[in-house]
């Protein structure tokens, strides 16, 4: 299956697409010292929220596909130079609205769960 959304991602920020199926995306973040937080090599959450919401928006697949809200857990901490895995699956979907779950983990553990909520727009949202 082809991406159709967010065709101009930095992949390096945001994660990279392993696999991609309908209603479906897995993405993979190899962390890196530029999304260091602290001394102790802790990553901002920021980054963990981006690939998981790329994983969502990807699940979709719809060059048109925004953000309306989510709802998120950080469950662990992600050290630079871990490899975080991000899930996503449609769990429900009415009309042009889509509700995502999203779950990221590092090797077994879960470091990050959230839903994310979208709309596929009719044009594209900066067009409107």
């Amino acid at each position: 299956m082809e991406l159709k959304t967010h065709l101009k991602i930095d992949h390096s920020l945001s994660g990279d697409v392993l696999a991609l199926e309908d209603g479906y995306a897995k993405i993979e973040l190899k962390t890196t010292d530029v999304m260091r937080a602290d001394s102790e090599g802790l990553v901002h959450g920021g980054f963990c929220f981006s690939a998981a919401d790329f994983a969502a928006m990807a699940a979709v697949n719809d060059p048109n596909v925004v953000l309306a809200k989510s709802e998120s857990k950080f469950l662990a901490p992600v050290r630079v130079g871990e490899i975080v895995v991000f899930e996503a699956n449609v769990i429900s979907h009415e009309g042009n609205k889509y509700a995502i779950e999203v779950v990221g983990n590092v090797e077994q553990t879960d470091v990050f769960r959230g839903v994310f909520y979208t709309v596929v727009l009719k044009d594209h949202v900066l067009s409107i």
